[in-house]
């Protein structure tokens, strides 16, 4: 599985780069700054509950010479959903005038408002290519960590398809030890410091090409070894592992 952050970039895309379908949920944590890039690149845009309250708030800050009315009108979601605890009446009535959905999920205390939004776009969104899917997102790590580690359980819950949980400091997704796992590094945008993460079961056999200190099946478990702090040394890193990781890699403040 091939794995690359050119969604950070311009749409002009680099032959090695994957050609992907993004969608994008926003969720309730401080937008990152490059947030316009992804809503740009998403075909499709949710917001997780209250997330919708981020949206409303802080992209008119973007845009702090233009009237906050329109930047809104421009930027509306195509969906909130959710258990509706946190998003705040009034942002529902604007989005809900503007032609925005808004599906109550409050029935369901089972999951998450992510997970109800992935959901959502792998069964409900028929325009979209499921084949080359790549869900962004944002506002996913930060604040409280039981919300960080709930976020983290959904790369796994969802493990066939492509999640990134991106904050403004780095971004996280799943490599699963059923694939051959190639990552191209963006090094104008990313890195160089990254790690490779057993959460979940431990690594028996995990090996590397392309970091500054490669794994050559190496063992690595909580109370054992993990490969962090570790730094990027070429355009293509490969993993290969007997269990499923996370990787994770720096975010450059452009």
């Amino acid at each position: 599985m091939a794995h690359s952050s050119s969604f950070l970039l311009p749409s002009t895309h680099a032959d090695h780069r994957p050609c992907l379908t993004y969608a994008l949920v926003l969720l309730n944590q401080r937008l990152p700054r490059f947030t316009l890039q992804l809503w740009n690149q998403a075909q499709v845009r949710l917001c997780a509950d209250g997330g919708a309250n981020r949206v409303f708030d802080e992209l008119p800050e973007l845009f702090p010479h233009e009237d906050a009315f329109e930047v809104r009108k421009r930027y509306k979601p195509d969906l909130i959903k959710g258990d509706m605890d946190s998003v705040r009446a009034e942002v529902l009535d604007f989005y809900s005038s503007l032609g925005t959905k808004v599906m109550d999920e409050s029935h369901d205390q089972d999951t998450t408002d992510l997970h109800k939004c992935i959901a959502y776009i792998r069964d409900f969104t028929p325009h979209v290519d499921k084949s080359n899917l790549c869900i962004l997102v944002a506002g996913a790590l930060g604040g409280r960590f039981d919300h960080e580690a709930g976020n983290i359980n959904v790369l796994y819950k969802f493990s066939t398809i492509r999640i990134i949980l991106l904050s403004d400091d780095c971004l996280i997704h799943l490599l699963p030890k059923t694939h051959h796992n190639e990552i191209y590094i963006e090094s104008s945008v990313v890195g160089p410091h990254c790690g490779l993460i057993p959460i979940g079961m431990p690594s028996g056999s995990t090996s590397t090409t392309g970091l500054q200190w490669d794994l050559n099946d190496t063992e690595m478990s909580f109370g054992g070894l993990l490969s962090t702090s570790n730094i990027v040394k070429a355009d293509k890193i490969t993993v290969r592992s007997d269990s499923d990781l996370l990787w994770t890699i720096s975010i450059k403040k452009i």
